[in-house]
């Protein structure tokens, strides 16, 4: 589902130039999901937006379910995102002035889904995710660990091939943490959802099915 193949890149500062990755590869299989760890600094969310077509790579190349996003324009890979990859945060990222079921739902039209088919899918995943009866109310109303529930439920509502999780549990306490990661991976797994989680927590890689580290530039596999 998602091939990496010799990804390189670097940035610019001033005179100097800093490689980020060489010759950088691998791939995860259609649900599978993969933990990467790393220092911070060690280019763990450069390599999400290169994931992800936010970025583009200076040699190498990404494919997802065999199509190569490093080789499509800026509006292409835009739609991509919107139809075919999912987020997750750190930080929620809810929109503040929308109850619950218009976050959700929002993915969704913008899909091109009817107003129905999209509450009717927001309802199903609030049952899901625990926040029954909740779609009315504000993000601001909600627990922390209400917050980004609400959030895996919208990275998954368009059913996406590809769920991106950059430290999504560095915002909760350890015990909200691990009930969350564990509501995740499942339901990721539960729709067939690829999924690379960025963190520093091994109690959350533990619950991937493969580990990579990522040290200068290159990863290796635990």
């Amino acid at each position: 589902m998602l091939e990496v193949d010799r990804l390189s890149k670097h940035y610019q500062s001033g005179a100097r130039q800093h490689q980020v990755f060489d010759q950088l590869s691998f791939a995860a299989e259609r649900a599978e999901i993969v933990a990467l760890l790393g220092a911070s600094g060690s280019g763990k969310t450069t390599l999400l937006n290169l994931l992800s077509g936010i970025d583009t790579p200076d040699a190498g190349g990404v494919r997802l379910d065999g199509r190569a996003i490093h080789a499509l324009g800026e509006p292409a890979r835009t739609l991509l995102r919107r139809v075919e990859i999912g987020f997750v945060f750190q930080f929620f990222n809810l929109i503040p002035t929308l109850t619950v079921g218009e976050n959700l739902a929002l993915p969704l039209e913008l899909c091109g889904h009817s107003a129905d088919e999209a509450q009717e899918r927001a309802a199903e995943l609030l049952d899901q995710v625990g926040l029954s009866g909740m779609a009315a109310r504000y993000p601001e109303t909600l627990s922390g660990g209400e917050q980004q529930r609400t959030a895996v439920a919208r990275a998954l509502a368009h059913r996406p091939k590809l769920l991106l999780a950059d430290e999504p549990t560095g915002n909760l306490d350890e015990a909200t943490g691990d009930k969350l990661i564990a509501l995740l991976t499942g339901l990721a797994r539960e729709q067939g959802t690829t999924m690379v989680i960025v963190t520093h927590s091994r109690t959350v890689a533990a619950a991937a099915d493969r580990i990579l580290v990522l040290h200068r530039g290159r990863l290796s596999e635990q």
